[in-house]
């Protein structure tokens, strides 16, 4: 699987880290950045790197680290077919693929310690949409709204 990874500086620590984990584990990566860490860069420019690779199909899934996982997550659900999830167990990791397909793993370095995040980027990677009819049939009013509301 290709994945496509991503944070600012408030969760550099962390990309680099499971970077590693992750090509050790026989992922494909393709690191969007930060590449250094910058204190004055922007969150919302790295969620926007991996929501427009994921739509151009460079990846399966995306990983956004910052420091809550909160604004990466709300800038990359800006985005059409973007389902971008915080997650800050294995429960929610995998159940946001399972229920929801989520294609988008949301974490705040500064909320988990890193043994966990790796834990719950496992779980995530490793989860597959359930294709439930019912899971199906709220997808579909997902992507109903995002036709009505959003410019891909």
């Amino acid at each position: 699987m290709k994945v496509i990874l991503s944070s600012d500086h408030a969760g550099f620590a962390y990309k680099t880290i499971l970077a590693e984990m992750l090509s050790e584990e026989g992922y494909s990566i393709h690191d969007l950045g930060a590449h250094v860490e910058m204190p004055v860069d922007d969150y919302p420019d790295y969620a926007a790197k991996v929501a427009i690779a994921l739509q151009n199909k460079e990846g399966e899934r995306g990983i956004l680290i910052c420091g809550s996982a909160v604004g990466v997550s709300v800038a990359a659900n800006k985005f059409k077919g973007i389902r971008a999830a915080v997650c800050h167990d294995t429960y929610s990791a995998h159940q946001s693929v399972e229920h929801d397909n989520a294609n988008v793993l949301c974490i705040g370095q500064r909320v988990v310690g890193i043994a966990l995040a790796e834990d719950i980027i496992r779980a995530f990677l490793n989860a597959k949409f359930s294709e439930d009819p019912r899971h199906q049939r709220r997808l579909a009013k997902i992507a109903a709204i995002e036709d009505v509301n959003m410019k891909g």
